[in-house]
């Protein structure tokens, strides 16, 4: 990356495999499922005339998601909790573990040079929920006064900036799945150019609520629930993958200049190293291979890494027919006889798909892999599609020698990928 070398030095997480670090880790070194059946007033089939569940082809053909157990009040006092959507709480408390577990003193941080970068994807989408719902099915004439500042995509940003008095760029990106992946990558971009020294960057994500369900559910991508257990409903790359699963969270990390890091002896968990950037503009949501792998080549040119300098892919893997395959052959075409030797995993089969979330809480996930040279595993991965045709880590995590450097990708509906490179500080 151009400019400033990026040091990684804090992490945090409130996602579907745990509410911190270590339970995150020990999830994932369990592989561990935490997709299950959601309650019914979530995901039952919509009611219809007479009170009872639709029976027809308009039913839900999904009724599982990956939930976060997490409960707001032993967070926030009743004044304060009352002003925050779901998605801005567990924003709040994710950004916080990373700002403690980077031990930086932000007081020492001119609040200029400090900014907040985060990624979502639908916002406040259960204030929204909530407040059509309390209009449209309850006939009330009020909601919630506050609704308008829960439910806007750029309130969990603009929270953790008045938590963290950051007077500097203060910015929201909202491009569908790979939200985050954006936002930690614009950061970096800020820091290497000079434009602030602190960043805190990731994504949020809370829509496990009854209209974004049916609505997703309309698209006909969400997986049906698994007849033996909720939690093998998701098998990226599999033969018999029938669809992604929607899941909630929030990851963060804290970025600085390595200089600034080094100089304040800074335990420095990795550098970011490249950020690649690259639009489909093929269509709305097919995914294009020319559109991934330039994506993947931008990155490892902007990391100045060779393909073999790559030890493990954490790859987007959202268990669809259209994005398996193609993800597979961009992969190939930037590796080429390597890709075969490559190991890949998604862990969207564990925690699910985090939408605008997803590619920070995968970032989080391919640095702990990168720092205990442990890969995560693609849970679920049965009998692989014959397109399919890599080094998916499956049996489990797999322990392997130290290697240089990880990338993750995220891919979005609307065509927006996004790459990051990570490697060893």
């Amino acid at each position: 990356m151009r400019g400033q070398r990026i040091a990684v030095t804090g992490l945090g997480v409130v996602c579907p495999l745990g509410n911190d670090i270590a339970a995150l880790e020990a999830s994932l070194r369990a592989g561990r499922s935490a997709i299950v059946r959601l309650p019914q007033h979530v995901a039952a089939d919509a009611p219809v005339a007479g009170g009872a569940s639709s029976t027809s082809s308009a039913a839900m053909r999904s009724h599982v998601g990956a939930p976060v157990v997490f409960d707001g009040a032993l967070h926030f006092a009743p004044p304060r909790l009352r002003m925050l959507d779901r998605v801005s709480q567990i924003a709040l408390v994710s950004a916080a573990q990373a700002v403690r577990a980077s031990g930086i003193d932000l007081a020492a941080v001119a609040s200029a040079r400090r900014g907040v970068f985060v990624g979502t994807g639908m916002g406040g989408a259960q204030s929204a929920d909530d407040g059509y719902r309390k209009l449209y099915a309850e006939d009330s004439e009020r909601v919630a006064p506050y609704s308008v500042l829960m439910a806007m995509n750029n309130a969990a940003a603009s929270w953790i900036g008045l938590e963290y008095g950051c007077a500097g760029p203060n910015l929201t990106f909202s491009t569908a799945c790979s939200s985050s992946a954006v936002a930690i990558g614009e950061a970096a971009l800020r820091i290497a150019m000079g434009d602030v020294d602190v960043a805190i960057a990731g994504g949020a994500e809370a829509c496990l609520n009854r209209g974004t369900l049916v609505a997703w559910d309309a698209l006909k991508t969400l997986a049906p629930e698994d007849p033996d257990d909720p939690g093998r409903s998701c098998k990226p790359f599999a033969k018999d993958r029938s669809g992604l699963v929607l899941g909630e969270g929030a990851a963060f990390v804290v970025l600085e200049s390595m200089a600034g890091a080094r100089a304040r002896g800074a335990n420095v968990l990795a550098e970011l190293a490249g950020y690649g950037l690259a639009t489909d503009a093929t269509h709305i949501t097919r995914p294009s291979v020319d559109g991934q792998a330039a994506a993947l080549r931008l990155a490892l040119d902007a990391a100045g890494l060779a393909p073999q300098a790559i030890g493990y892919v954490n790859a987007h893997g959202t268990a669809t027919q259209a994005n398996d395959g193609v993800e597979t052959a961009a992969i190939r075409h930037v590796f080429g006889a390597q890709a075969s030797q490559l190991p890949v995993s998604s862990t969207k089969s564990m925690h699910g798909h985090l939408l605008g979330a997803a590619g920070a809480l995968e970032f989080v996930i391919t640095v702990l892999a990168l720092r205990s040279s442990l890969l995560p595993p693609t849970t679920n991965l049965r009998v692989p599609d014959p397109e399919c045709d890599l080094d998916y880590v499956c049996e489990g995590a797999r322990a392997v020698a130290p290697f240089e450097a990880a990338m993750t990708s995220s891919f979005a509906f609307g065509g927006t990928n996004a790459v990051l490179v990570c490697r060893r500080a």
